[in-house]
């Protein structure tokens, strides 16, 4: 194990690879489906899957016009002119013996990603993007001689965002991660699935004791931002290792394992001239024209940062934003942040959206506990009746979330929300002689905390008011509750 001191005399240095599965209903170069997740085996392939001879690829257009909402989505905009090239290697599961790909002039030069850590914000800046057809898939049984191929997923069309090594840590590299996934949901170029490989990281880590990068080694296929978080510290870990034991550390393709949780060596890394690069002799150089890129421009949803600086104007924590910034993509069934955005012009209202979509909405979605009944109209004016009768004094806070998850589990809402509310019991007392009785029976019960008050102890007061309210179960007014504790004691 790497003591803190040795770690702190080295430099990590991370730079990311990132495949997007674009959500086309066919493939890169093929009418084949592109969704082959619960399809057989080879059952979703083409001639130009298999590599036949004479077999042309003929561009899809929405994959072009995908990475091109990318583009705008990673700070920059799509170049005008791009081409396709072939990469040379072999391996069963790529049957032609290259992968079509962009090489020296990809649909994506530049861009930015900024990412924020413990309260600092940072740019991590964007290399390239370029679209690539994915190869097929081998596996290997367990305790067999043999490896299986399928090749549904060649010509799956893939937008493979490289990063500049500008992360210096595994929570950098998470951050980043994470907010790359962000975007390219808000863009809606991917369904961004991460447990179907829609998004796969592949991890390039150096380290060394100068500014000079160190041999870097490339861990793949990593699909969650935990565990890119834990292969970089692996990485960095064994390679300090490595050098304090005056060892090399040899740049190579490495895996994770999950289970053990580690990388494991896997093969050699090859350099850009082993792949034989060359222009792709059946597939035209791609032009662009201002109007194009100035209509997918215009198209761009609201991205992730600028609903940070709407959120954040209503006085939202960085949890609350980054909560309701995830949930708004993980059930598609259910709008959040539009919600609010209808209520933007009457602050106080939006942020107790927000405040009960974090607190009680979202988490029981989370637990599967409500169903999908409701409109968003219908959803809106659910709380938007709640936050009325707060403002009114008839509902206490505990209260009014109780009502809330009634009101959210049913598929027709009430005619009078009061009406319903006090059926429920959830009517909070605002009848002073009411809670002046419940006050008195509270002090005649707790002399010391009355005392204490009196004596000027005014944090005990929190108690006596809980106390009213557990005896008037909930449906005191606890702002009159504790003037007329005060009153009582003359404090």
């Amino acid at each position: 194990m790497i003591s803190p001191e040795v770690r702190k005399q080295y430099k990590v240095t991370v730079g990311i690879e990132c495949h997007v599965q674009l959500k086309t209903k066919t493939k890169l170069f093929s009418a084949v489906g592109n969704d082959a997740r619960e399809a057989a085996p080879n059952t979703l392939v083409s001639h130009i899957d298999f590599g036949l001879p004479g077999a042309l690829p003929v561009l899809n257009e929405e994959a072009l016009h995908l990475a091109a909402r990318a583009a705008f989505a990673l700070g920059t905009v799509p170049q005008k002119f791009s081409k396709f090239d072939r990469k040379h290697y072999f391996y069963p599961d790529l049957p032609s013996g290259y992968q079509i790909t962009q090489f020296d002039e990809p649909i994506v030069l530049g861009g930015s990603v900024e990412i924020k850590l413990d309260g600092q914000k940072k740019t991590i800046g964007i290399t390239r993007a370029h679209l690539e057809a994915d190869a097929g898939k081998s596996t290997h049984p367990a305790g067999k001689d043999y490896s299986l191929v399928d090749l549904n997923r060649s010509g799956t069309p893939l937008l493979e965002i490289v990063s500049e090594p500008d992360m210096h840590s595994s929570q950098e590299a998470k951050a980043y991660t994470r907010e790359l996934y962000l975007r390219m949901k808000y863009a809606d170029v991917s369904d961004a699935n991460l447990f179907y490989g829609n998004m796969r990281f592949d991890v390039n880590v150096s380290v060394g004791k100068t500014d000079k990068l160190g041999t870097r080694s490339e861990t793949k296929n990593l699909n969650s931002f935990r565990i890119v978080e834990k292969a970089v510290d692996y990485e960095v870990n064994r390679q300090i290792e490595l050098l304090e034991k005056g060892e090399s550390i040899v740049q190579e393709t490495r895996g994770w394992d999950d289970a053990k949780q580690r990388t494991f060596s896997q093969r050699t890394k090859e350099e850009a001239h082993d792949y034989r690069y060359m222009p792709d002799p059946d597939l035209p150089p791609v032009t662009l024209t201002d109007e194009y890129i100035e209509n997918v421009r215009a198209e761009m949803p609201v991205m992730p940062a600028e609903w940070r600086q709407r959120l954040e104007s209503l006085g939202l924590d960085e949890a609350q934003v980054e909560t309701l910034l995830e949930a708004e993509i993980e059930d598609e069934q259910t709008g959040y942040l539009p919600l609010i955005e209808m209520n933007l012009d009457k602050p106080e209202e939006a942020k107790f959206l927000a405040n009960w979509f974090v607190n009680l909405e979202i988490p029981l979605r989370r637990e599967n506990k409500l169903p999908h009944d409701l409109k968003d109209t219908e959803r809106a004016d659910a709380y938007l009746q709640v936050y009325a009768l707060i403002k009114a004094s008839k509902l206490s806070s505990t209260n009014a979330k109780s009502l809330l998850a009634d009101l959210l589990s049913t598929d027709v809402l009430p005619e009078s929300f009061e009406k319903f509310a006090e059926e429920k019991g959830y009517i909070q007392v605002s009848d002073e002689s009411e809670i002046t009785k419940i006050v008195v029976q509270v002090l005649s019960d707790n002399p010391k905390a009355a005392e204490d008050v009196k004596a000027g102890e005014m944090k005990v007061i929190g108690f006596l008011v809980g106390q009213v309210m557990k005896l008037s179960k909930g449906k005191a007014n606890p702002s009159m509750a504790q003037d007329l504790i005060k009153k009582q004691l003359g404090a």
